[in-house]
């Protein structure tokens, strides 16, 4: 399987109320394959409280804030990328994954509060994580282990100063 580039687009995030859910986005991004995400607003908490993860644990993960998400969508499809965006309102994932693993450069929008009703139309994929409500955190973490087919099990942080050593009970980590 060849691996796309994957990046997410977070928009509606409101800074006095979102920050933990959009680092949280944010980490389920990073620790699932994805290589970076974009913030439509401003927030360097959430930006530093990446890069300070990245920093301990490896990676090449970016996160970079104050994104215009017209700009970003309309330069991703120019550099020959499609957009995802994960809604309750789209097609269902297991119908469509198929279809988007076959790309080599994906931009996954995830929304906060209401996301503008323009993005389902600049989307090439509105894909459904289940018809219900619930997390937009679950969402990307569904459609990341989906898209990457348990592959992100496997992967390799380089640079990391800590990591995880599986162990049956307890906890172990490794310093370098």
């Amino acid at each position: 399987m060849t691996i796309p580039e994957v990046a997410i687009l977070r928009i509606g995030h409101r800074p006095e109320r979102d920050q933990r859910v959009t680092t949280h986005v944010g980490l389920t991004a990073r620790a699932l394959g994805a290589g970076g995400m974009y913030l439509a607003e401003a927030d360097k908490g959430v930006v530093q409280s990446i890069a300070d993860v990245v920093e301990r644990w490896g990676g090449d993960f970016f996160c970079e804030d104050r994104v215009k998400w017209r700009s970003c969508i309309r330069e991703w499809k120019a550099g020959g990328g499609v957009v995802v965006h994960l809604t309750m309102y789209g097609l269902n994932l297991p119908g469509v994954i198929g279809e988007i693993r076959t790309c080599t450069k994906i931009l996954v929008i995830v929304g906060a509060e209401k996301v503008p009703g323009e993005i389902y139309g600049l989307a090439d994929y509105n894909v459904a994580v289940t018809g219900q409500p619930h997390s937009e955190i679950s969402s990307l973490a569904l459609f990341l282990d989906r898209l990457f087919e348990g592959s992100e099990f496997d992967r390799e942080f380089s640079g990391a100063k800590i990591r995880i050593v599986p162990t049956k009970a307890g906890k172990r980590t490794e310093e370098a």
